[in-house]
C-alpha cells in the first residue's frame, strides 16, 4: 500500500463538501425516537436510521464520496478495496454510479446476504481467508496487478469525511446533542461522526461501542498503543476489523470513549429495536444501543444521538440466533 498517499485528517469542511457531492446519490435517512426506551434509559435517544442507505448501510456515504471525488484521469484506473460486506457493496454501487471497474476482496466466511449484494451490484469479488492479513496481500495483489486505486473501508480521508455526513444531517435535524453514540471496528463511521459532532456541538461526548470478542479498540485506548485481534468471537460480523493507525489518532484527540458489549446483550438489544422501533437492523448496529443500557449512568439525563449502522442481516442466520433480555 505504499503507493497511497500520506494521510491527512478531514475536517468540518470536508465533511460539508462530502455532504454536497454526495447529495445526488445517497438518502437522507430518517430519524426515529421512543418514549419507552428513553423511560428505560433516562435519556433522551434520538436514532438515526442508516438501515435505510443505499446497500442498506452508512458505508455507501464514504464510498461515494471517495469514488466521486476521484480525477476523471484517476477514475479510469478502477477501485480495490477489502470487506466484510457493507463497504465492499458500497463501493460497487458507486462504481457503478461512475461507470467504472470494482474489485472486491470478501473474508470467505462473509454471511451470504451481503456477498449476493456485492455480486448483484456488479462487483468482481476474491475470496481470502478470513484474516486481517490476507484481506491486505490480496487486495495488494489486485492492486500490482491491475493498477486499481484501493478505497480503505476506514482509514480513507474521503471515505471518512462521507461518513461523518450522517451525524451531520443528524445534528441539523434534531441537534443539539450531549453524547453521540455509534458502532466502532476500524473507526471509519465513529471518526467522521466525532469530527461531525464537535464540528456543530463543542462539548458533546463521543462513545464507541464495541464487541468484547472483538475488543482491539478498548485495548488500544487502555494502552494508548494501537493494539490488534488475534482472533475474533462475535455474532457482529461487520465489527471484526482492527481499528485504523488513522482513526485511532482522531478518536484520541476528541477524547472518545469506548464502551464494550456482550454478543448476549447486543442480541437483546437488537430485539428490543425489532419490537420498539419495527426496523430492521444489523447485530454490528444494535451494539450502540445496548451499550447505553448497560452504561445508563454515563447518558441518564442526557439528549444522545445513536447512528444505526446498518440493515443487512442474514435472515436465516438471525432465526437460529438467541434473544436476551435487556
Amino acid at each position: 500500500m505504499s503507493s497511497q498517499p500520506s494521510f491527512i485528517a478531514p475536517k468540518l469542511d470536508d465533511i460539508w463538501r462530502a455532504t454536497t457531492r454526495i447529495a445526488p446519490f445517497a438518502q437522507r435517512t430518517p430519524v426515529l425516537r421512543s418514549r419507552s426506551i428513553d423511560q428505560e434509559t433516562g435519556a433522551e435517544i434520538t436514532f438515526k436510521c442508516e438501515n435505510f442507505q443505499r446497500v442498506g448501510a452508512f458505508k455507501f456515504r464514504g464510498a461515494c464520496n471517495a469514488v466521486f471525488s476521484l480525477s476523471d484521469e484517476a477514475a479510469k484506473r478502477g477501485v480495490a478495496t477489502h470487506s466484510s460486506g457493507n463497504h465492499a457493496a458500497a463501493l460497487a454501487l458507486a462504481a457503478r454510479l461512475r461507470g467504472i471497474r470494482a474489485q472486491v476482496v470478501m473474508p470467505e466466511n462473509t454471511i451470504k446476504v451481503k456477498v449476493d449484494s456485492v455480486r448483484r451490484l456488479g462487483a468482481e469479488i476474491v475470496f481470502c481467508a478470513p484474516s486481517h492479513s490476507a484481506r491486505i496481500a490480496a487486495v495488494e495483489s489486485i492492486i500490482e496487478q491491475s493498477g486499481a486505486l484501493l478505497i480503505h473501508p476506514f482509514a480513507d480521508a474521503e471515505v471518512i469525511a462521507g461518513q461523518g455526513t450522517a451525524t451531520l444531517e443528524l445534528i441539523r435535524e434534531s441537534g443539539p446533542f450531549d453524547a453521540l453514540i455509534a458502532p466502532i471496528s476500524g473507526g471509519g463511521l465513529l471518526s467522521g461522526s466525532a469530527i461531525a459532532a464537535r464540528g456543530l456541538c463543542h462539548s458533546i461526548e463521543i462513545f464507541g461501542a464495541e464487541p468484547s470478542g472483538a475488543d482491539d479498540a478498548a485495548r488500544s485506548f487502555a494502552s494508548g498503543r494501537l493494539a490488534q485481534n488475534a482472533t475474533t468471537d462475535t455474532i457482529c460480523d461487520g465489527l471484526r476489523a482492527d481499528l485504523g493507525a488513522p482513526n485511532f489518532d482522531i478518536l484520541r484527540q476528541f477524547g472518545t470513549r469506548i464502551l464494550n458489549v456482550s454478543d448476549t446483550d447486543t442480541m437483546a438489544a437488537l430485539r428490543l429495536i425489532y419490537q420498539r422501533l419495527k426496523i430492521v437492523i444489523e447485530p454490528s448496529c444494535a451494539i450502540a444501543l445496548a451499550a447505553i443500557y448497560q452504561n445508563r449512568e454515563l447518558f441518564r439525563g442526557k439528549r444522545v444521538g445513536v447512528i444505526l449502522s446498518g440493515g443487512n442481516v442474514d435472515l436465516a442466520a438471525l432465526s437460529a440466533m438467541r434473544f436476551g433480555e435487556v
